[in-house]
């Protein structure tokens, strides 16, 4: 049986995309982190982390192409996301931007407690399990983090597979979605299916037009939490660096 989320909820997410227009004109310049933060943890920095994975070779078969879409992928963020997010940050209240970045995490979490179960980790499981009865329910759909004392964390297909075993593959820079692997591509395909497309396709009855503006306001949510900018090391050597980061962090997503 269908389940449908409350009209009510699905304007408050659809509202700042109906406004964001009116705010992209005068908005201020969003500012990143250091590329060291943009991808790794304060504790990950401090208790380092970083320093632990051994230095390699990556592969990289697909450079030209890839670099082709890192390029792509700066213009994209130049002239299409950042304008967006920016527009969105100005114009929607800091509580209704929580609201909303609340409740796409808590949607993010069935991702966390289905690739919780694949990797055998019961204490994931249980957390994540806790989180999303207890903000689904008297969090208003977790629109309202009420288990915010409950550790989260984020677990994707990729690092299950990388769990298993399965190496990351040649390194991949995605249309729009940015760094990535053949295995952790074929993860994110998989994470959107199980954890966002299949939970929406339940428990909503939405119109088409409906659909699009809320996959557009979660991509826009998603990108004002990344705080990496491209360009922003004004080094020539930024694509090597970036890929090498990138792969760290993965080789630590999947000890952790």
């Amino acid at each position: 049986m269908t389940v449908l989320i409350p009209h009510v909820a699905l304007y408050i997410l659809l509202t700042p995309l109906l406004l964001l227009v009116a705010g992209c004109s005068t908005a201020p310049k969003l500012q990143g982190d250091t590329i060291e933060e943009a991808f790794f943890t304060p504790e990950q920095i401090l208790g380092g982390g970083v320093t632990e994975i051994e230095d390699e070779e990556i592969s990289d078969p697909f450079e030209g192409f890839n670099r082709t879409m890192y390029r792509f992928n700066y213009y994209f963020d130049k002239y299409v996301f950042l304008p967006a997010v920016i527009g969105y940050m100005k114009i929607t209240p800091d509580a209704a931007q929580d609201g909303i970045h609340n409740f796409f995490r808590n949607i993010q979490d069935i991702t966390t407690l289905f690739n919780s179960i694949l990797q055998l980790n019961p204490e994931k499981t249980l957390n994540t399990t806790t989180r999303l009865l207890v903000n689904t329910t008297i969090g208003l759909l977790g629109f309202i983090d009420i288990a915010n004392d409950v550790p989260r964390k984020d677990e994707d297909f990729g690092q299950t597979l990388g769990y298993w075993g399965v190496g990351s593959g040649p390194y991949l820079v995605l249309p729009v979605l940015g760094p990535s692997s053949v295995r952790d591509g074929i993860g994110q395909g998989v994470d959107w299916y199980v954890g966002y497309d299949q939970p929406k396709q339940r428990l909503t009855n939405m119109e088409a037009w409906q659909e699009t503006t809320l996959d557009i306001v979660r991509a826009i949510d998603l990108r004002a939490h990344v705080r990496f900018l491209y360009y922003e090391t004004n080094s020539p050597f930024e694509y090597e660096m970036v890929r090498m980061l990138w792969t760290t962090k993965r080789k630590l997503d999947i000890k952790r």
